[in-house]
């Protein structure tokens, strides 16, 4: 079981460069969770892909549909408290602080694909395309 953030759970549902080694992840632990904030986090990604006219609306409520399913059951609420220390630790985004205090709580990997938060929280959070080497 691992932690996954949008980046991750995105680059399976939407080709891009990272699809690759997103589908390699879930071949590895497909066993995957995530804050519930990924649902919103995951609608921002659709309405860039949207706005830039590389999917459609149909094609966003398909993924959209897909993602949850895949991700029901292993949607977990976080605590503000363990999200506050964290971002008062590393100064970074409550959103990101969200998956690094999951993982945390749960004694899992967080996989990312932000390099920053990689760097932040080096004990938790690696890198997708370091994890699947």
């Amino acid at each position: 079981m691992i932690v996954v953030d949008t980046d991750v759970i995105a680059a399976f549902w939407i080709k891009s460069t990272r699809t690759h080694d997103a589908l390699r992840l879930r071949r590895r632990d497909a066993d995957w969770i995530a804050p519930v904030l990924w649902r919103s986090e995951f609608r921002s990604v659709l309405r860039q892909y949207i706005l830039a006219g590389h999917i459609g609306y149909a094609d966003a409520v398909w993924i959209t549909e897909k993602a949850e399913t895949t991700m029901r059951g292993k949607e977990y609420a976080v605590g503000t408290d363990a999200v506050l220390k964290l971002v008062e630790q590393s100064h970074h985004s409550s959103y990101n602080c969200e998956y690094v205090a999951l993982a945390e709580a749960e004694g899992l990997r967080l996989v990312t694909g932000d390099r920053k938060v990689a760097r932040l929280f080096p004990r938790v959070a690696i890198l997708l395309e370091v994890f699947v080497q």
